[in-house]
């Protein structure tokens, strides 16, 4: 008598290859049909491996830095020197005045103010340790702590050959000098306080942009949008009126990160509240104009889906949220100049952190007005092109 027969092999002994092979085929005639999801299935590889490759850098190098010099002698000329050359440090400006420099790292053009007091040079003979003072932007903690260990070398090799001689006796461990960091905006360096404001930038962006693409490719699927463009109603009134529902939904998601952060993570509020509203109500537009854009290329909500995430992945890795934006190529640092989440998570943090106002946060708010005319532009004509 013989064993039954397992089902699930039965079942495939009884398989017919060609009608299989028939479904396969069928399978790859709608993938070549469906040319924006085989573009992007081959396009998403080879993206990941260029910016996890080349844009991505746990190594901060070219941090730019303002040297504030009291004094001027051979051995302060040599450190000047050394951090010009150096790999790690980019010397934005040479002052005089600690006031020029405090303004750079509030603005976000300096990343550390590199303080030389006078008399250095001649309590460094006598042995009487003077302190270089470091002030950092520690607002991101990972940018600033990698660059200040890289500063302590820089002395160490800028100072090494003037130690000689008859100054020999001062060489020995530890160094004649002190070197000594105030951490700015965030001195404990608390992780949190740099990545849950930003958090903000990308959850909006995810969420925004996925809502809004699917939800007029949605109206295209199902007809529906056919029975809207029967009425007197314009392009833009379709635009304002299908976009307007979410800027209230992006606003509750603000209203609950912020709550969150304050509460749980005890992370400060310093800044302008005018401010941060008016970027929040930039970036939220800015995101549903290219969500828009994206309704009027995909055709299906799958399709839609995929352009979302074809362009948030380089929304988080070339905004400077993951890993810090100086440290990445030119190249990179263009492409995400143009992207709306890294003008939006500047001014969280120089809102949030730093107590900027509508005046200090300028440089951001101008090319986020602009990227959101832009992107309204193009989604508003890509429109008006898919009705004809």
């Amino acid at each position: 008598m013989s064993a039954p027969r397992i089902p699930a092999l039965a079942a495939l002994l009884d398989l017919s290859w060609a009608r299989v092979f028939a479904v396969f085929l069928k399978e790859l005639v709608q993938m070549r049909r469906d040319r924006p999801t085989f573009a992007i299935m081959l396009m998403v590889p080879v993206m990941q491996l260029v910016l996890f490759g080349y844009a991505i850098n746990n190594d901060p190098r070219h941090m730019p830095a303002v040297v504030e010099m009291r004094e001027d002698g051979p051995m302060t000329r040599a450190f000047l020197a050394s951090l010009t050359q150096s790999t790690f440090i980019d010397v934005v400006a040479v002052t005089q005045r600690a006031e020029d420099g405090e303004a750079m790292i509030r603005a976000g053009d300096a990343t550390f103010l590199i303080s030389i007091p006078e008399g250095f040079e001649r309590r460094l003979v006598r042995g009487e340790r003077p302190q270089i003072l470091i002030a950092a932007d520690a607002s991101d903690p990972v940018a600033a702590g990698g660059a200040l260990s890289a500063i302590q070398q820089v002395a160490q090799q800028a100072f090494a050959p003037e130690l000689q001689g008859p100054l020999a006796y001062l060489a020995p461990t530890p160094p004649p000098y002190e070197i000594v960091v105030h951490r700015r905006y965030n001195p404990a360096g608390v992780t949190a306080f740099n990545i849950v404001p930003a958090l903000l930038g990308v959850i909006l962006t995810m969420t925004m942009v996925m809502i809004t693409s699917i939800a007029l490719t949605r109206e295209t699927e199902r007809g529906t949008m056919e029975n809207l463009l029967a009425t007197p109603v314009r392009p833009l009134e379709v635009m304002i009126g299908k976009t307007t529902p979410y800027v209230g939904v992006g606003a509750v998601q603000v209203a609950i990160v912020l709550i969150v952060a304050m509460l749980l993570f005890r992370i400060p509020f310093t800044g302008s509240f005018l401010a941060f509203l008016l970027a929040v109500t930039l970036f939220i537009l800015a995101n549903l104009m290219l969500g828009y854009l994206i309704s009027t290329v995909a055709r299906t909500q799958m399709q839609a889906m995929q352009m979302t995430f074809f362009i948030f992945l380089p929304s988080i890795l070339l905004s400077g949220f993951m890993f810090p934006f100086r440290a990445m190529p030119v190249w990179a640092q263009v492409i995400g100049e143009a992207l709306p989440i890294t003008h939006f998570l500047r001014i969280v943090r120089e809102v949030i952190l730093k107590g900027a106002g509508i005046g200090d946060i300028v440089g951001d708010l101008w090319p986020l007005t602009l990227i959101l005319l832009v992107l309204g532009s193009l989604a508003l004509m890509r429109f008006r092109r898919t009705l004809d």
